[in-house]
């Protein structure tokens, strides 16, 4: 492995300003989600969205705070993959960065699908997208042709470099706040107040609903956004100010915004220009107004300056997802230099160009991105998977800070949580809880793509750190693929459509098969280790656990397929709660003090980097301890 310590590296490391590093995570907030995700809310909870917009703040303030002294203390590009490694090992950090990768190259093609979608509403002749079962859905040549092309756009942007790419989403984020600023200012003059209080009143369906709506229609998409501030982590110019700052300025800038535009639209919503009968709130998804709802409402009201200001939202609607795209593939490229800094990915993926951009890790990321317009290239069909599976990765915050504060209780701590007894716990629990509030359905897809990672660990991650051989490694990860497969294909669950009829297994058998081929693999990979990796391994035990605990209670509980939960609302989020609580505990108990934390430390002296500055050990090798550190300080000297 090489030792080098690349000049970009001391580059890059004080590029990103303050200012720039907030509009980095508005704009990776204000994206698709304002154009989209009112109406999917609304369709879901009805009035009562509104309220789902401002919890959804309570609780994505709580999750964030544990990040907060994370990201002032160890500033690191892919913070969010990077703390799982440094706190429980490799085994944990490589099924959190996983999800994390899938989470991030998944967005700039959920954005371009959001761009087709409002292009096809406003222009029908362009032929990009159709109704299928209900679903707007791009159309296959032209849609998804036209969606790639956007792709591409995106990486262009991202490979000019850091400056140039700072300087553009700097003025697409002042258009992308203006812009839904002066959509809810409009369409406050064409308020209809019974809108409000139609077919049950303000809670319709009632709290269930209400939360139900923050992982399954988009709100908890528009709130991920704030992770923008760690993945950037390592080019902050003074990450002891600006880590706190941008985090806070992230949440709650789009916490009002997105509240007041909710407000907006359901007052504004024509029932009968959206061919909908007045109440009827979850036919909204199936209706005209699904493929442009602000669109819509604006052209609905019948005047010259509201059509006007159609045409005006219609660029913002291009910008606005565009501007998150091609930030997000910035930011998967940052998520596989994490990886490949842990020997997680290959080397290829650190290589930076002379403007101080990771090329090959973009170019990776463009072409696996643009595979997400296969399955689902539907914009309602995807966001509930990928906001699960970006907020799993938001579990380590509080384990992490814990096991820190154990681990190495002198780092500098320019931000120090208080209470942190109390808000580890609530960050940890409040982020299963955005999880199980997505549905079973979404679980069950969830969890197959996350362990379906599993063997590219044990083949790839611990062979190439010398814990099992190559010779046991491989035919035991192509063994656990084929059952893998197997069992989701004959289970039936996988990709499953809500509400529709199941063909396959049982869950009882589904579950059985499913947890098996879980304990199986980890028990034999456990087994076939050498001391060090057993420990990697038992350190991410719980992690595996609470996933599959994860699994029944969703089952059984109020979002569950059975339509009669044993455990309805809300004793349901109560026992998530408990479970948590829990599995925190053992997560906890589980951090130890890494050799990918000791050589972390060990870069920062060798580049004599002060507490306030910002990213250090991208260029020194992970995981062999003290022996990369010295080898490291002898490259650098």
């Amino acid at each position: 492995m090489s030792t080098e310590l690349p000049e970009p590296a001391r580059r890059m490391r004080r590029e990103v300003t303050l200012a720039q590093l907030v509009f980095l995570s508005i704009g990776g907030q204000i994206g698709s989600a304002w154009l989209f995700a009112v109406l999917s809310a609304a369709g879901i909870a009805g009035p009562a969205a509104i309220l789902s917009w401002v919890v959804a703040g309570v609780v994505f303030m709580v999750i964030a705070l544990t990040w907060i002294e994370l990201g002032g203390m160890l500033p690191l590009t892919g913070t969010v993959v990077r703390y799982p490694y440094l706190t429980h090992g490799a085994f944990t950090g490589w099924i959190i960065g996983w999800a994390a990768w899938l989470f991030a190259v998944s967005i700039p093609a959920v954005e371009a699908v959001a761009v087709m979608t409002y292009l096809g509403s406003r222009f029908p002749g362009l032929h990009v997208v159709e109704q299928v079962d209900g679903t707007t859905v791009l159309t296959w040549p032209e849609g998804i042709v036209s969606a790639i092309a956007l792709m591409v756009v995106f990486y262009v942007v991202n490979v000019i470099g850091i400056r140039k790419f700072s300087v553009a989403t700097n003025w697409v984020t002042f258009w992308k706040i203006v812009i839904p600023v002066a959509t809810f200012l409009l369409l406050f003059f064409a308020l209809h107040g019974d809108n409000f209080s139609l077919a049950g009143g303000f809670l319709p369906f009632g709290g269930a609903s209400t939360v139900h709506a923050i992982s399954s229609t988009g709100i908890a998409f528009a709130f991920v956004g704030f992770r923008q501030a760690l993945d950037f982590g390592g080019e902050m110019k003074n990450p002891r100010r600006d880590a706190k700052i941008a985090i806070i300025v992230a949440i709650a800038v789009p916490t009002v915004l997105y509240t007041l535009l909710q407000i907006a639209f359901i007052g504004a919503i024509d029932w009968q220009d959206a061919q909908v009968r007045p109440g009827d709130w979850a036919a909204l998804n199936a209706s005209t107004w699904a493929s442009g709802p602000f669109f819509h409402a604006l052209d609905a009201v019948g005047t010259a300056g509201f059509a006007a200001f159609g045409s005006v939202l219609l660029v913002d609607a291009v910008l606005s997802p565009a501007g998150a795209g091609w930030i997000y593939l910035g930011n998967s490229a940052r998520v596989s230099q994490a990886l490949a800094h842990h020997r997680a990915a290959p080397e290829i993926f650190r290589r930076l160009s002379p403007r101080g951009v990771p090329t090959v890790a973009t170019a990776f990321c463009f072409l696996v991105g643009c595979l997400f317009f296969i399955p689902a290239p539907s914009w309602y069909q995807l966001v509930s998977f990928i906001s699960a599976a970006g907020v799993l990765t938001f579990l380590m915050g509080s384990v992490s800070l814990s096991s820190l504060r154990r681990t190495a209780p002198d780092l500098p701590r320019p931000f120090r949580l208080r209470w942190a007894a109390l808000w580890s716990p609530a960050s940890f629990i409040c982020s299963v809880l955005v999880i199980y509030w997505s549905g079973f359905t979404t679980l069950v897809t969830l969890l197959v793509t996350v362990f379906a990672g599993l063997p590219v660990f044990a083949s790839y991650t611990a062979v190439r750190r010398g814990w099992i051989d190559r010779a046991v490694a491989v035919p035991l990860s192509l063994a656990f693929l084929a059952a893998w497969v197997w069992t989701t294909a004959s289970g039936g669950w996988f990709l499953a459509r809500h509400g529709a009829r199941h063909s396959g297994w049982g869950f009882g058998l589904y579950a059985t098969a499913f947890t098996l081929c879980i304990a199986v693999f980890t028990g034999l990979l456990w087994a076939a280790g050498n001391r060090e990796g057993r420990r990697h391994v038992t350190g991410g035990l719980w992690l595996l656990g609470l996933l599959l605990a994860l699994l029944p209670l969703s089952y059984y509980g109020e979002y569950g397929p059975t339509g009669d939960p044993a455990i309805p609302f809300p004793l349901d989020t109560l026992a998530i709660a408990a479970v948590s609580y829990v599995f925190y505990l053992w997560a906890q108990a589980s951090g130890f003090r890494t050799e990918d934390l000791d050589d972390t430390l060990a870069a920062r002296e060798v580049l004599d980097i002060p507490d306030h500055a910002g990213e250090f050990g991208d260029g020194v090798p992970v995981g062999s301890g003290p022996a990369a550190a010295a080898a490291s300080r002898d490259a650098a000297g």
